[in-house]
């Protein structure tokens, strides 16, 4: 019993696991932003490449 009462208070990885979800928090919001904004910036490049005579 002691060992799983070690286990139940060790917060040593704690820590790692909270940022790598908050990473993966931002990388689904990135992702998501960017798959709704996609098209506006596609079209938004392709007029500067047109007004620049390319």
């Amino acid at each position: 019993m002691r060992v799983f009462d070690r286990l139940w208070k060790e917060e040593d990885g704690q820590a790692m696991t909270e940022y790598g979800l908050i990473i993966g928090l931002v990388a689904v919001v990135v992702i998501g932003v960017l798959a709704t904004l996609g098209t506006r910036i596609q079209g938004f490049f392709t007029q500067i490449i047109t007004q620049l005579g390319g």
